[in-house]
């Protein structure tokens, strides 16, 4: 059953066709905030499915990673190892705005889909490939997961603190989605130098530049400028820890003198202004540790909500430390709109978040739920196998 016949596409994308070929996150995360607002993303599946269709967390044969990462896409089913599929495939990249792949490096090329060979199909064409550690070096041609590029792109030290502690994974893979993020960023700016140009162009883009390019801006300023580099590395990061506090978790950020002066005057500690590791913003930088076990004393013996209560009274930047429930459940998401539900005609009932920008102009309001496997090969692939293009096959 098509779940999308009769549907209109909506949003400041509608009308952008895109091919894509990407399986697990990045790709397919990517894809989704294309089809979030507005464009008409076909996936193409091997018989066997995206790998995230086989994960678990499931329910009515559907997995939660797949959902939600595919919703708002038709899928269709091709043997690229085929002559036909692959002929079928190509009309439709001929016909497309955008063509997206996450090969490993080389593999486009020698299936006829790299950028040199579709642009002759379609020069108006945007042609995304995403890598893993890039196209070309040592790395290229290697495996690629998450954890991988966490560890080579210095992430892991950087969430450790320092060069002496023991690395340590983000407990998310945000060098998966960070990549989707920028992928999808990528691709419309490229449209939009399209409609300027009237051409297409190749866009390249590996996990490991997204994550170093982000970690710049903030955990890299020791090797920053050029012959004074840090020789021994300590955390950059100029966000607080998380404090231990009667009744839960509390997150505190101590930025601005004016914010040590109001921790102090909330928590009755007066004597922490004389304190000369702590005067200004550099000192307790510097002093960070002593900063941060200072402040875990100070708090450890305060019941929780009634230290937030008097932090905000006294304009300190704070928050509670929420679990996944108590996020969903917080009043400022709901306020937000955050998420929404819709019905899958087998999984059930959703619960999703929807896609953070908010286009007054040009409303997204697409809810379709993620493609059963090969759901619109018949709609899409089979009338192109029937034409004499394809040799009537």
């Amino acid at each position: 059953m098509d779940h999308n016949v009769g549907t209109q596409f909506t949003g400041p994308l509608a009308g952008v066709k895109v091919i894509d070929l990407t399986t697990v996150i990045s790709g397919p995360m990517c894809t989704m905030m294309l089809a979030d607002q507005g464009a008409d993303v076909i996936k193409v599946e091997r018989a066997d499915g995206d790998y995230t269709r086989h994960l678990a967390t499931r329910r009515g044969g559907h997995s939660a990673s797949f959902l939600n990462n595919n919703r708002n896409k038709r899928s269709i089913v091709l043997d690229l190892k085929k002559s036909q599929d692959l002929t079928a495939l190509k009309e439709l990249i001929a016909q497309a705005d955008v063509f997206v792949q996450n090969f490993r490096p080389g593999v486009a090329d020698r299936l006829g889909l790299g950028y040199d060979a579709l642009r002759t199909l379609n020069p108006r064409l945007i042609h995304m490939s995403i890598a893993g550690f890039g196209f070309d070096g040592p790395l290229a041609p290697k495996p690629v997961y998450d954890p991988l590029i966490q560890a080579v792109s210095a992430l892991t030290t950087v969430q450790a603190g320092s060069d002496e502690e023991r690395p340590r994974l983000v407990r998310t893979i945000l060098p998966d989605k960070l990549t989707a993020i920028q992928a999808s960023q990528s691709i419309t700016a490229a449209l939009f130098a399209r409609e300027r140009s009237g051409e297409g162009q190749q866009v390249t883009l590996s996990m490991l530049d997204t994550v170093a390019s982000f970690l710049w801006a903030s955990d890299m300023n020791g090797h920053t400028f050029v012959g004074d580099e840090m020789a021994k590395e300590e955390s950059q990061s100029f966000s607080d820890l998380i404090y231990d506090v009667k009744g839960g978790y509390v997150s505190i950020s101590i930025m601005q003198d004016k914010h040590w002066e109001a921790l102090a005057k909330a928590t009755g500690r007066p004597d922490i202004l004389d304190d000369p590791r702590f005067v200004n913003a550099e000192q307790r930088e510097i002093n960070r540790d002593a900063r941060l076990k200072l402040t875990q004393e100070i708090v450890a013996d305060l019941d929780r909500d009634t230290l937030l209560v008097d932090l905000e009274d006294a304009g300190v930047p704070c928050a509670p430390v929420l679990t996944r429930r108590e996020m969903r459940n917080h009043p400022q998401l709901a306020q937000n709109e955050t998420f929404f539900e819709y019905d899958h005609p087998t999984a059930g009932r959703l619960r999703q978040a929807r896609m953070p920008a908010v286009f007054h102009g040009t409303p997204a309001q697409n809810r379709r739920p993620a493609p059963e496997l090969g759901e619109h090969t018949d709609g899409i692939v089979t009338p192109l196998l029937s034409t004499p293009e394809a040799g009537g096959l």
